[in-house]
């Protein structure tokens, strides 16, 4: 997978996104690899959870 999100990508809920987030740290550690992929989705997440506040308000 891309380090950045693609177009498709940014369409994902908060929890989609949590989800991934949470299988890359599945063995309990990030992988210095994944970190660029992760620093995306916690990006793409922390937009998603605003957007999911903001229709709760």
């Amino acid at each position: 997978m891309s380090p950045l999100p693609s177009e498709s990508e940014t369409s994902l809920s908060a929890a989609e996104l949590n989800a991934r987030i949470r299988e890359l740290w599945a063995d309990g550690e990030l992988p210095d690899d994944r970190r660029p992929e992760y620093e995306a989705l916690v990006v793409e997440w922390a937009a998603a959870a605003l957007v999911d506040v903001e229709h709760v308000a």
